[in-house]
Order: structure tokens, then C-alpha cells, then sequence
């Protein structure tokens, strides 16, 4: 891929998980409080479950693609109760969204988020933030981490766009930035980003290597694979 389509990008639609954070090391402990929550008290289920959505109990890597990398609220729950979790679907999803919600306390960004975004923003680009998770945990992490002020658009799996892979949340960002899907990049660590970018007709399909997908799994669907969105201040042209 020539570096020179990286001058056409306006617009940056980042994942959140993966992406601006680091998976294992801010999830890992969430997915395991995930699980004994959807065991209810029935702690021999607890690691079935956290294999079931992904989750290596020993080593703590999440696998790419799988129910914790990629799915909502909603599809982990549903498959926590198709590998054994005694609890109804929705009132396990309520549980698993307040718990996500909270998990922002144990979020390691991959890098200083707010120099990022605010040197980003200065090159005149819109700025907007799309993930599986709800969008109160998304609007949670933005505090945390100092970035509120440089994005355009949150796009969570209930804020009305639809579900990755589907292209909405993409679609909303356009609608909400004026941009067409042409000029804008697609940021992720995982193939439902890409697929997601690819359907809404995206410039650009970035992989990063901060999550569950490895350049092998990324490859074959991103244009170009980064070790970290670190990386995007050295390839994007000057302001």
C-alpha cells in the first residue's frame, strides 16, 4: 500500500478496546470478574465460560475474533449461557454492561491518548470513537484519559448505529463529520473493524498489534498493519 493515501485521510474512526487500550492487560481481569459473574455462584463453571468466550484462564490472552475480543455486551452474555451460565440472557447483559462500565478504572492506554488526539486534531483531522462496548464505558474511558474535547463522534453497540461488523457505526461517523467514507481511515484490533470498514466503503483498514489480532489474523483483510496508533503521527503528512 503506497503511504501516499494516508495525505487523503480526513477523518479517523477509532476502536476503543485493543486499540487505544491495551487488551490484555485492561481486560484480563474484567473477563475473569465477567465470568464469575456469569456463573452465579457455580465457581466450577467459571473457566469453561472464560474459554468459551475466548479467554486462556493460564496465560490471560484473548483470542482474536473470539466472543471477549469482538463481541458486545449482549453476544458474550448470550454465549456465557450457550457454554452453561444458568442466568437469562438480558439480565446477565445488564450485569456484564455495568461491569464493562466499570472497567475503565483498569484501562492501560497503549500510548499518552491526549498528546495523540490533540496533535491529531491540530492536523485538522475529525476524531470519532467506535466500539463493541456501551457507549457510557466509552464516554467513561474519554474522562479518564483527557480526550472528551477532540472527539466528533461515540459510537457504542447502543448508541443506534448497529453492531460490528455491520458498516453503521462507519455511516454515523460521515454523517456526523460531513466526511464521506472515502476520506476516512478505520482503526482496529480486530477483523470486525476491518470488515466493518470494508462495508462502509472506508479509504483506509488499519490493523494494530495492541490487541487480540496478530498480523497474521489482521493481514489478510487491513491495508496496512501498525505495531501501535503511535505510529500514525510519523505517517500522516504535517498539518
Amino acid at each position: 500500500m503506497s503511504l501516499d493515501r494516508f495525505g487523503e485521510i480526513a477523518g479517523i474512526l477509532f476502536d476503543k478496546d485493543g486499540t487505544l487500550i491495551r487488551y490484555d492487560e485492561s481486560w484480563g481481569p474484567v473477563n475473569r470478574e465477567a465470568a464469575r459473574i456469569a456463573a452465579a455462584g457455580r465457581p466450577h463453571l467459571e473457566l469453561p465460560l472464560l474459554k468459551a468466550a475466548g479467554m486462556d484462564p493460564l496465560s490471560g490472552h484473548t483470542l482474536a475474533d473470539s466472543l471477549f475480543a469482538a463481541g458486545n455486551a449482549a453476544e458474550i452474555a448470550a454465549g456465557f449461557v450457550a457454554a452453561g451460565s444458568p442466568l437469562a440472557v438480558d439480565d446477565l447483559t445488564e450485569l456484564l454492561d455495568a461491569l464493562f462500565v466499570r472497567a475503565t478504572d483498569y484501562a492501560v492506554p497503549v500510548t499518552d491518548l491526549r498528546v495523540l488526539f490533540s496533535a491529531l486534531k491540530g492536523r485538522g483531522l475529525k476524531l470519532g470513537i467506535a466500539s463493541s462496548d456501551n457507549e457510557l464505558s466509552i464516554r467513561q474511558t474519554m474522562t479518564r484519559f483527557d480526550i472528551t474535547e477532540y472527539v466528533d463522534l461515540v459510537a457504542g453497540y447502543d448508541s443506534g448505529f448497529g453492531s460490528k461488523p455491520e458498516p453503521g457505526m462507519v455511516l454515523g461517523f460521515c454523517a456526523a463529520t460531513g466526511l464521506p467514507p472515502a476520506r476516512i481511515a478505520m482503526i482496529g484490533d480486530n477483523n470486525h473493524d476491518m470488515m466493518m470498514g470494508a462495508g462502509a466503503g472506508a479509504l483506509l483498514k488499519i490493523g494494530v498489534l495492541t490487541g487480540t489480532g496478530t498480523r497474521e489474523s489482521l493481514e489478510p483483510h487491513a491495508d496496512i498493519c501498525l505495531s501501535s496508533i503511535a505510529a500514525l503521527t510519523t505517517l500522516l503528512p504535517p498539518a
